[in-house]
C-alpha cells in the first residue's frame, strides 16, 4: 500500500510540475476522431505539434528546457477544409490531415493495425517545399517504476539523400558523421562503451529544418532506417515535438535560441588556457604550476582545483591540511592575472555532516519506499546520496551552500561534476516524479541553478560553470561542457571529431574534452614502434608509454582549435612542460597561437550569441553545395574563416583533407593556394596539424599577452586574397553583462575588396577603424 500511495503522489507532483507551465491557448486544438492535435507557434519558423488521446494532455505546457513564456501565435494565420487544416506563416506551413473517413475494419486491422487514432501532417518551409511528413505516432501501454504509463513515439519519412545531425554527444564513431542508418540512444549514460553520452534531443536536418523532441525519459532516435526518421520514447502521455525551419544553420539555431535560451559570451578567461589535473593535492602545488606558466612565459588563465580538497564527500568544506589559506591562494592567483575554478559535487556520505539534514528534509534522491538512495551496488565509487535538483529548496540549498562554504574563499567559477547524474535514477525518484521519467533532466535543472544562484550573487560579473552534461536549454546556463572521462589513447581522441561536431551540431556551442584524455594513464605500452618526440625526459610522466608525448601533443593541437582548451587528466603532471623538451616546444607554441586567436574567437563567440548558430561547425553547416561533405567527421570549421583537420593516429606525417567546393584555400602554414571540390594530401610534421584558411577571409590576430586580464591589442589584420570579404570584430570588457545592455562593447566592420585589393574599416572604435589598414597582411604578397 506504501508503495502504491508514493507512486500515487508523485504521478501528481508530475502532473502538477508540467501543468504549472501552461501558458497561452495554442492557435487550435484538432479533433482527429480519437486523437487530439494541439498546434503552437514560438514565432513564424517554429511551431509546436503536440497529440494525445486525452485532450487535456495536449494543452499542457511544453517540458523542461523549453522557455514558454516565448510562444508566439501571431504570425500564423490558420484555413480549414475538408483536407484538414492549414497553420501558414511566412516562415512555414504546417498542415494536419483531415481524419480518414470512418470505415469497417478488416480482418488484418483487426489484428494488427494500431489502436490510436491515425494522424498524418506536413511541413513545408518558406518556399514551400515539403521538408517533412508525420507517418504515425505510437502510445503503447507499460508499467514504469511501479506508474501505468505509456512508451510514446512519431515516425516521420525518410527520403533518400536525407542527413542527420546532432542529438547530443555520442562517442560511437571514429570518424562519421553522418546519423543516417544509425539508431541512438538517446539517455545520460557515464558508462557507455566509447565514451559518455549526453542526450540533448534536437535534430538537424539537411533539409533545412531541425526536430526539437520535447520528452526526458530515455528516447531511442532512428536515423533514417528502412525509410523511417523516428523518436521513441519510454515514459509519457502524449507525443510532443517542435518543427524549426531554416534555409541557412542560423535560421534554424536562432530559432533553438528562441525557443530555448540564448548561448551568453563566456568570460573571456575561457577562451584562454585551462590547466587542470585529477588532482592538485596541495594549495602549494597550485602555486607552484602557476608561477611556473609564469617563469616560462606561456600563457595561462585559469587554474583548477579538483575533487578531494574537501575532508569528506559532501562536507563542502575544504581541507585546511592540504589548503590552509584558499583566500590567499586566490588573490595570489588573482595578482597574476588568473582565475579558478573549483571542483564542486552533487553527492553526500552518509557519515557527513549534511547528509542526515538532506534526508530529512526530502532533498536526496529516494527508492521506491521514500528511502533515500546510498550509491549504486554496480560501482564501487558509488557512495552518497544524490541532491534531488529537481526541487527548488534542493536547488537553493546546494546553492547557497557551495557559495557560502567554498566559492566565498575567492574561487571564481565552479565545476559541477557527474551532472549525468552519475548516481543513475533509473528506478528511483525525484521530487518531480520517477527517474525513468525524467532520465535527461537533471544535468539542466542543477547546472541552472547554480548559473542563477551566480548570478544573483555577483550580478555583473558573467556565469562560467564546466558541467559534464547537458539538456535542452543547457546553453543558456554560461556552462562549458566536456566529454566526461575518455581514455588517454589515440582511439579516444580521434572519437572526440565527430563526437563534438554532433554536441555542437546539437545547439550546444561551447564543448570540449580533457586534452590528453583522463583516464589514468598506463606506465606501460603495447607500442613498439619510433615516435615522432623524444619521451626520454618524460619518464616520470609517461613511464613507458613512448608514444605518450606525440598523443598529448597532437591532442593539444586539435585543442587549440576548439571552443574551449583545458588540460586535464589523472596523470602524476599534466602541463605542458611534463612531456619532454622537444613537446614543449610545440605545446608552446601552439599556446601562444591560441592567444593570437582569441580576438578572432571572441568575435566568434558574439555571432554566436547573437545567431544561436555554433562557431565549431561540421562542413555540412557552411557548404550546403557540395554533397561530398555531408559525412565528414574527421575535420570541421573552426569560426569562419579556419578548416581544421586533426592528426588522429600514431605517426602520422601526412594526411588526406577534403577542400569544400565553393572556395578555395590556404595551407595556413605554407601560404599555399588549392582550389576547394578536392581531396589533397597535406604534410603534418609533428608541429604542425593541417589548418587551411578560406579565400576571402580576415582573420585578426591578437598581441601576445600572458593571460586576458591584460588588455590585448590587434597585432594584424591577416587577408588571404581571392575574394571580397567581411569580418566583424568585437571587443568588450570581458567579464561584465554590460553586453546585454549593448554598453561598453567595440565593433568594427572590416571588409576587404579583393579587385582593389584593400581594406577598409568602420565601427564605434574610430581610432582602430582609422588604423586598421595599416595593420593588413595580405598573404601571398
Amino acid at each position: 500500500m506504501r508503495h502504491l500511495l508514493k507512486t500515487t503522489l508523485l504521478g501528481v507532483v508530475s502532473a502538477l510540475a508540467i501543468a504549472s507551465a501552461v501558458q497561452a491557448a495554442p492557435i487550435s486544438t484538432l479533433d482527429r476522431n480519437g486523437a487530439w492535435v494541439s498546434v503552437e507557434a514560438y514565432g513564424p519558423n517554429i511551431v509546436h505539434v503536440t497529440i494525445a488521446v486525452d485532450k487535456a494532455e495536449v494543452l499542457k505546457g511544453p517540458g523542461y528546457g523549453i522557455l514558454a513564456d516565448h510562444a508566439d501565435n501571431g504570425a500564423f494565420k490558420q484555413t480549414s477544409d475538408s483536407n484538414g487544416d492549414t497553420f501558414t506563416s511566412n516562415g512555414l506551413t504546417l498542415h494536419v490531415n483531415a481524419a480518414p473517413a470512418p470505415h469497417v475494419p478488416s480482418q488484418g486491422e483487426k489484428y494488427f493495425a494500431p489502436a490510436l487514432a491515425p494522424v498524418g501532417l506536413q511541413v513545408q518551409n518558406a518556399k514551400g517545399e515539403t521538408v517533412l511528413t508525420l507517418n504515425g505516432w505510437e502510445m503503447s501501454p507499460h508499467e514504469v517504476a511501479g506508474e501505468q504509463t505509456y512508451q510514446v513515439g512519431a515516425a516521420f519519412a525518410a527520403p533518400a539523400g536525407e542527413h542527420y545531425y546532432g542529438m547530443g554527444q555520442n562517442q560511437e564513431s571514429l570518424s562519421d558523421l553522418d546519423l543516417r542508418g544509425r539508431t541512438i540512444d538517446c539517455q545520460h549514460w557515464y558508462d557507455a562503451p566509447a565514451g559518455e553520452t549526453v542526450c540533448v534531443p534536437f535534430m538537424v536536418s539537411s533539409k533545412g529544418y531541425g526536430i526539437v523532441w520535447d520528452n526526458a525519459s530515455a528516447t531511442r532516435f532512428v536515423g533514417g532506417v528502412n525509410g523511417r526518421l523516428g523518436f521513441q520514447s519510454k515514459v509519457g502521455e502524449r507525443v510532443s515535438f517542435f518543427v524549426i525551419t531554416g534555409s541557412t544553420p542560423e535560421e534554424i539555431y536562432s530559432g533553438y535560441a528562441r525557443l530555448t535560451g540564448k548561448t551568453p559570451i563566456p568570460p573571456k578567461s575561457a577562451f584562454g588556457l585551462i590547466q587542470s589535473k585529477a588532482r592538485y593535492d596541495s594549495q602549494q602545488e597550485v602555486l607552484r604550476v602557476a608561477n611556473t606558466y609564469r617563469e616560462k612565459k606561456y600563457p595561462l588563465d585559469v587554474m583548477v582545483v579538483d575533487w578531494f580538497y574537501w575532508t569528506r564527500m559532501g562536507q563542502m568544506d575544504i581541507n585546511p591540511a592540504e589548503y590552509p589559506d584558499p583566500d590567499a591562494m586566490n588573490k595570489q592567483l588573482h595578482d597574476m592575472g588568473m582565475q579558478s575554478i573549483i571542483s564542486i559535487w552533487p553527492r553526500y556520505e552518509t557519515s557527513g555532516r549534511y547528509f542526515n539534514e538532506l534526508d530529512r528534509k526530502g532533498f536526496l534522491l529516494k527508492d521506491k519506499d521514500g528511502k533515500s538512495v546510498d550509491g549504486l551496488p554496480f560501482r564501487s565509487d558509488r557512495t552518497g546520496g544524490l541532491i534531488d535538483s529537481t526541487n527548488p529548496e534542493a536547488r537553493k540549498w546546494f546553492w547557497e551552500h557551495a557559495r557560502d562554504n567554498i566559492l566565498s574563499h575567492g574561487f571564481d567559477y565552479p565545476w559541477l561534476d557527474e551532472t549525468e547524474p552519475d548516481l543513475v535514477p533509473d528506478g528511483f525518484y525525484y521530487s518531480i516524479g520517477s527517474g525513468d521519467r525524467y532520465h535527461n533532466v537533471f544535468p539542466l535543472l542543477h547546472v541552472e541553478g547554480v548559473a542563477q544562484g551566480m548570478r544573483e550573487w555577483k550580478p555583473n560579473k558573467r556565469v562560467l560553470i564546466l558541467s559534464r552534461a547537458a539538456y535542452l536549454g543547457s546553453q543558456r546556463t554560461g556552462a562549458l561542457f566536456w566529454s566526461s572521462d575518455i581514455n588517454p589513447t589515440w582511439e579516444a581522441l580521434a572519437r572526440q571529431i565527430p563526437t563534438g561536431l554532433n554536441m555542437t551540431a546539437s545547439g550546444i556551442a561551447y564543448w570540449g574534452n580533457d586534452i590528453g584524455g583522463w583516464q589514468w594513464l598506463p606506465q606501460t605500452t603495447s607500442f613498439t614502434g619510433t615516435p615522432l618526440l623524444d619521451p626520454s625526459d618524460a619518464r616520470e610522466t609517461v613511464g613507458q608509454n613512448n608514444d605518450y608525448p606525440e598523443l598529448f601533443t597532437r591532442w593539444f593541437q586539435y585543442g587549440t582549435f576548439l571552443p574551449t582548451l583545458r588540460l586535464h587528466g589523472d596523470r602524476k603532471h599534466t602541463e605542458i612542460w611534463a612531456f619532454g623538451k622537444q613537446a614543449e616546444a610545440i605545446l608552446a607554441d601552439y599556446d601562444r597561437l591560441r592567444y593570437q586567436l582569441i580576438p578572432y574567437l571572441y568575435s566568434s563567440a558574439k555571432t554566436t550569441y547573437d545567431t544561436g548558430a555554433p562557431f565549431m561547425r561540421a562542413l555540412w553547416m557552411d557548404f550546403p553545395n557540395d554533397p561530398n561533405v555531408a559525412d565528414i567527421g574527421t575535420q570541421y570549421m573552426f569560426g569562419p574563416a579556419f578548416l581544421v583537420a586533426p592528426v588522429t593516429k600514431q605517426g602520422q606525417t601526412e594526411k588526406d583533407v577534403y577542400l569544400p567546393a565553393g572556395a578555395d584555400w590556404y595551407n595556413y602554414w605554407t601560404n599555399e593556394k588549392l582550389t576547394g571540390g578536392q581531396w589533397v594530401k597535406v604534410a603534418a610534421p609533428i608541429n604542425q596539424i593541417p589548418v587551411f584558411v578560406k579565400a576571402g577571409s580576415i582573420v585578426p590576430v591578437g598581441s601576445d599577452i600572458q593571460s586576458t586580464a591584460t588588455r590585448q591589442t590587434i597585432a594584424a589584420l591577416k587577408v588571404y586574397p581571392g575574394k571580397d570579404g567581411d569580418f566583424t570584430l568585437y571587443d568588450d570588457d570581458g567579464v561584465s553583462y554590460d553586453y546585454e545592455k549593448g554598453k561598453g562593447a567595440t565593433t568594427t566592420t572590416l571588409h576587404w575588396n579583393d579587385a582593389s585589393q584593400t581594406l577598409t574599416a568602420s565601427g564605434s572604435d574610430k581610432a582602430f577603424a582609422k588604423s586598421a589598414p595599416s595593420l593588413v597582411q595580405v598573404i601571398g604578397k
